[in-house]
């Protein structure tokens, strides 16, 4: 029997400097949080697990609430930190650091972490859960980094050019056969924000 894995990527969270963990969703972000419950509710999901920030906590709050269930929070899903990039530089910086992290897994900034140093404090947790949690079906609050970085440990495939095709929600389904990735499909529809 496989495990389901839903990646929720959190909503629209305007920046705030020196707030990383505590920043809350736009307006749009909120709306956004409604329509990820809704295009989850039916999935029958039991296991609710998240970042520790509020931005990833806040996105699946309305479908953990549906649900009637507890999010459990798990400080090594949080986003990846990019240390001396805190938007003292430009996008263009920003990107290109990115992009150096996913070809060049221990790349880092001063005071930032690696790909391989946010997978090797992520993954554990995941293959955790696919033990724990086996045969049923689990939601994750996640970030854009942390999320390509997971993905990418499973399968190659998805690195700097899938990170930046998501969007700000995003879901994708992983279902699993043991700890073997057997299946990614995106649920989230930008367009339209429907399935």
């Amino acid at each position: 029997m496989n495990t389901s894995l839903y990646m929720i990527r959190h909503a629209v969270s305007p920046y705030v400097h020196g707030q990383e963990r505590n920043r809350g969703l736009s307006e749009q972000g909120a709306a956004d949080a409604r329509r990820v419950r809704e295009i989850l509710k039916n999935e029958e999901i039991i296991h609710f697990v998240s970042s520790p920030y509020a931005r990833a906590i806040a996105t699946m709050q309305p479908l953990a609430e549906e649900a009637g269930k507890e999010i459990i929070l798990y400080e090594g899903l949080r986003e990846r930190a990019f240390g001396g990039l805190n938007r003292e530089y430009g996008d263009d910086e920003l990107l290109a650091a990115i992009r150096r992290s996913f070809e060049d897994e221990s790349y880092k900034l001063e005071g930032g972490e690696s790909n391989n140093e946010a997978e090797e404090r992520a993954v554990p947790i995941i293959k955790r859960l696919l033990r724990e949690y086996a045969g049923s079906k689990i939601a994750l609050g996640t970030h854009g980094n942390i999320m390509a970085i997971i993905m990418n440990y499973y399968d190659k495939s998805y690195g700097f050019d899938f990170l930046l095709s998501t969007t700000k929600p995003d879901i994708y389904k992983l279902d699993f056969a043991g700890q073997k990735l057997v299946r990614v499909e995106r649920l989230w529809e930008p367009e339209t924000g429907t399935v």
